[in-house]
């Protein structure tokens, strides 16, 4: 009898796939579950974008998507070299799992965080280990943003993780935890850097530092290209070129490339748009405290609420029945909340009034 998975590896059957947020089609809908930027980006970006689908459509991409890490280059004060360009964040992360993790490989990071590092870490075969730190959805002060620990189990791990600011808390981590990993580990710290421009320093000024340092950024939130698919991996120019081997041929496409580099040349356009986000941010969470609701300190471009006896399923069906989606995340340690994606000041009227006291 045949087996029921086929030729696929007995692994990638079992584990479960990557979840992500609903996409619901038709209008009507406030959409506050995936952590897009509710503004559109840079009209520069945009130009481009046209510009690049009049022609030269039937011709490949540059293969290393050079206009696009000349930009980020030029942006972020880092020789060229230093950048790799990847079809989304996502993918950079997945080329650094390819890079520096083999099967059986272990890689570390706290929980909760952003799940598809455990996904891709299955993938390849690899160990994982998770700290459990849910304090990071507390009011408590979280000192320099890791739990104790974190840097003893990277000491000997492959691959250490750490979102800044982390997801779904909005918690940011210090540079001094993150440079106090690198120096610790003798695999790879990856600083996922995602929602950075919504309120943290970066660590990108460390990678002159730390050879073992990479740090991924995405054009989806602050540059509002999550369309386009677009993040940055920096680091040394040696982990970078390795990392560059492990990518898809024809990763980034033309479009893509030009867009991303227009967005990344009107730094005045996402400053002023994260701005944006981030007043509401405040002023919403402020409201929500007012109310007596427990809500984190966040520096991205969402927050946690937490629902109390109510629950988050309970709050997340009541809103959607309101027509408002947030995330609502099917486990134990996260039950008890929604992490809700920050819109225009509107849309987040409408969520205060549906969320009530």
């Amino acid at each position: 009898m045949a087996d029921e998975h086929g030729p696929v590896l007995d692994r990638i059957a079992a584990m479960p796939g990557y979840e992500p947020g609903e996409q619901p089609r038709g209008a009507g809908l406030v959409k506050l579950n995936t952590n897009e930027n509710p503004y559109p980006p840079s009209p520069r970006a945009v130009d481009a974008a046209r510009a690049a689908l009049e022609g030269g459509l039937n011709l490949y991409p540059d293969p290393s998507s050079t206009v696009l890490r000349e930009a980020a280059s030029a942006c972020y004060g880092v020789p060229v070299d230093n950048v790799v360009a990847g079809n989304g964040s996502d993918e950079v992360l997945a080329m650094a799992l390819r890079a520096c993790v083999g099967q059986g490989g272990r890689v570390v990071y706290t929980t909760p965080t952003y799940s598809l590092y455990a996904t891709l870490a299955a993938t390849i075969g690899a160990r994982t280990r998770e700290l459990a730190w849910p304090e990071q959805l507390s009011d408590e002060d979280s000192g320099d943003g890791v739990p104790e620990g974190l840097a003893e189990a990277a000491t000997d791990a492959d691959l250490c993780f750490v979102c800044s600011p982390n997801s779904p808390s909005g918690r940011a981590v210090s540079l001094e935890a993150i440079a106090g990993l690198a120096r610790a580990s003798r695999g790879l710290v990856l600083a996922d850097e995602a929602y950075i421009d919504f309120g943290s320093g970066s660590a990108i000024e460390l990678i002159g530092e730390h050879d073992n340092l990479l740090v991924t950024r995405s054009l989806s939130k602050s540059y509002s290209l999550a369309g386009m698919r677009l993040g940055l991996g920096l680091g040394q120019a040696g982990l970078i070129d390795a990392l560059a081997k492990t990518k898809d041929s024809y990763n980034v496409s033309r479009v893509s490339a030009v867009t991303g580099q227009a967005a990344l040349e009107d730094q005045k356009w996402m400053r002023a748009n994260a701005e944006r986000v981030i007043d509401t941010r405040e002023r919403v969470t402020a409201e929500l405290r007012a109310r007596g609701r427990r809500v984190p300190a966040s520096a991205a471009n969402f927050f946690w609420l937490d629902c109390g006896r109510e629950g988050g399923r309970l709050v997340f069906e009541r809103l959607r029945e309101s027509g408002i989606l947030v995330r609502y995340f099917d486990n134990e340690m996260l039950g008890g909340g929604v992490r809700v994606s920050v819109g225009t000041d509107e849309q987040m009227d409408r969520f205060l009034e549906a969320v009530g006291d």
